[in-house]
């Protein structure tokens, strides 16, 4: 009986959010160890059907990078980093659309789709949905705390030799206009971070930029973002539960906050900044993550606001 009452209380305690956040879109950014581990991808499928049922939409945004570096070996090609950006020739690209829109984006369709929901897959591309240019390493390296970013004139066709990183892109513009059709006929979408530029190139972007941008358009409630972490870490290297973006500068100065943290931590104040009312980073490793991070009091992870 005693852990009846529990169950019970648990639900009373997620009540609120329930209440608060139906209707409004949570956007996912949907990656890490979450992504690999087989009961671990069965829950995240049910987390987010449950936030469907009780009323808000979720919106996945997946990554891919290990399942990538898998298939380039597989197929004889050797995975090149540069500053942390995946090198991305026409040879690595096919494999990149191959293994994120073809295998990642089905399976958690089918994921969704086998624990009652609707999901549908997407990518960039569909429905005009993301408009995409080359990324600069100006750009790229304002994004991990280098130098500051400097708006470059004229990208397109000539950025994508001098970016250093070949078909690797960044988000020109989003279009929600098939994601809202999507919300309203009750489906899940599921995106796919490639895109194409205005030229016809088609790009490979960092999952976490789309998250952020494509929270940004719809005026998400939140951003979360599932990392293979404890959320943003202190001095003393206890997990941070809420943080403001002067925090986050001052975390950035001190050299606390680094490496791969950053760019999601851009992504993060970037949704912010476009009008998403708090961003979270959280650790998907634990079971139902997402549940315990928007319908308990104490939550899981780091939660920032403007």
């Amino acid at each position: 009986m005693e852990s009846l009452i529990k169950k019970a209380d648990t639900l009373i305690e997620a009540l609120p959010y329930i209440k608060a956040f139906s209707g409004k879109t949570i956007v996912i950014k949907y990656g890490g160890r979450a992504m690999v581990d087989p009961t671990l991808k069965e829950g995240f499928a049910r987390d987010v059907v449950l936030m469907k049922f009780v009323g808000m939409h979720p919106v996945i945004v997946h990554g891919g990078g290990p399942q990538i570096d898998g298939m380039l070996k597989r197929v004889g090609l050797e995975p090149k980093f540069r500053h942390g950006v995946r090198v991305t020739d026409q040879a690595t690209m096919d494999v990149v659309e191959m293994v994120l829109e073809g295998t990642i984006n089905k399976e958690i369709v089918s994921l969704i789709s086998r624990h009652g929901g609707r999901g549908v897959g997407l990518s960039g591309r569909d429905g005009n949905l993301i408009s995409a240019r080359a990324l600069t390493k100006n750009e790229w390296a304002h994004r991990i705390g280098m130098v500051k970013e400097k708006k470059t004139p004229g990208r397109s066709k000539r950025a994508v030799s001098e970016s250093g990183y070949g078909m690797v892109g960044d988000v020109e513009e989003v279009d929600v206009q098939v994601l809202s059709c999507l919300q309203e006929d009750r489906f899940i979408p599921v995106i796919a971070p490639i895109a194409s530029g205005a030229d016809g190139q088609v790009y490979n972007i960092n999952a976490d930029h789309v998250a952020g941008a494509i929270a940004s358009a719809l005026k998400a409630e939140k951003l979360l973002m599932l990392t293979d972490v404890q959320g943003i870490r202190g001095i003393k290297d206890q997990r941070l539960s809420h943080l403001s973006r002067k925090d986050i500068g001052q975390l950035v100065k001190k050299g606390i906050l680094k490496e791969g943290m950053l760019p999601k931590v851009h992504a993060c104040l970037a949704a912010l900044e476009g009008g998403v009312r708090k961003a979270h980073i959280i650790d998907g490793r634990v079971s139902h993550a997402l549940l315990l991070e928007i319908f308990t009091d104490a939550g899981i992870g780091t939660e920032i606001v403007a």
